[in-house]
């Protein structure tokens, strides 16, 4: 059912329809020291297609009996992240994965936490026909918003034709291309040299973070603070869900799974691919502990030792990468 939709969604030629009025570039706020995102030839970045892909995001008809949006496992206070281990779907199904941000998206090569879709147009395909998720299909989800007057006009500003699955995959797209996340004190101290952004101890806490004891920058690297690559990091010796090796069926990527970013992290509990572990403060001591020995556990995995003021001020600079501002950028 996905790859048909995915065919669907991918071969659409119908002609542009004239329109009534005058679509325009979205005014795409970069915070400073953030990289403009790439956008795709074929659904540029407008007011129309963001407004479109916001209502979408939100709207609940999307799934089988419409009880469960987008937003229902992506709270936008929560920097568009869930807030329990497993997400919820529709009649209460528990989902198979934590829901993670959706900030920076933007920047990403690859979607989901094993990376199994290659574009956010796609990617919107899979939470809407997943069983678990919200148990409709594209085509029927687009009848059930086909007509809606102000979804009509909106499809028809920014794609030029009438809603359909075609039209909700690049709406939704980019609308989370707009979920930029960069406007946090660190950013103020480290892209705008505002020495008075951190306090003292989140300054010794970012100096702890890029140590070569603790080594985090190999993987949380970047204006994203993640590197995007797939990690084993010995959560498990024996993992239910497998991960990266679901897409690539190789053995060596057991347990592998997308690097996440750390931005508004004190935000985004539960941690980890299964929401297994609740707070920081255990997170910190899995990867002091260096994890399990899986057979693919990275060898970026290290023991390292912490003292309680030490642990405290890393902890001070993870709560320091939260947004001053919502990352939002629709009204």
């Amino acid at each position: 059912m996905l790859l048909c939709g995915l065919l669907l969604v991918g071969c659409r030629k119908d002609p542009a329809l004239p329109v009534a009025e005058f679509d325009a570039p979205f005014p795409l706020q970069l915070p400073p020291g953030a990289p403009m995102p790439e956008f795709p030839e074929d659904n540029p970045l407008t007011i129309a297609s963001v407004e479109l892909g916001k209502a979408l995001f939100f709207d609940p008809r999307l799934s089988r009996n419409g009880t469960v949006s987008c937003r229902s496992c992506h709270h936008p206070d929560r920097a568009f992240s869930d807030t329990v281990a497993l997400s919820v779907g529709i009649d209460q199904q528990l989902g198979q994965r934590n829901s993670p941000s959706l900030a920076n998206l933007a920047y990403h090569p690859s979607f989901f936490r094993d990376g199994g879709v290659s574009t956010l147009e796609r990617q919107v395909i899979a939470p809407v026909q997943d069983p678990l998720e919200m148990d409709h299909s594209i085509q029927r989800a687009a009848a059930a918003v086909s007509g809606d007057m102000h979804y009509e006009r909106l499809s028809q500003l920014a794609y030029g034709m009438p809603m359909d699955a075609y039209v909700i995959t690049r709406a939704i797209a980019s609308y989370e291309r707009t979920l930029i996340s960069g406007w946090s004190r660190f950013d103020r101290y480290f892209y705008q040299a505002d020495a008075a952004a951190m306090t003292e101890s989140e300054v010794r806490g970012w100096e702890l973070f890029t140590s070569s004891e603790l080594n985090c920058t190999a993987c949380h690297t970047g204006f994203d603070l993640s590197d995007h690559s797939f990690q084993n990091i010995g959560q498990y010796l024996e993992y239910a869900d497998t991960g990266r090796e679901r897409i690539t069926q190789g053995p060596a990527d057991i347990g592998k799974f997308k690097v996440p970013t750390l931005r508004n992290i004190a935000l985004t509990a539960p941690y980890m691919h299964d929401g297994a572990i609740t707070t920081l403060d255990g997170v910190i001591d899995h990867f002091a502990g260096g994890g399990l020995p899986h057979p693919n556990r990275s060898p970026l995995m290290t023991n390292f030792a912490l003292s309680v003021d030490q642990k405290a001020e890393l902890i001070a600079f993870l709560n320091a990468l939260t947004d001053e501002r919502s990352i939002d950028q629709v009204p």
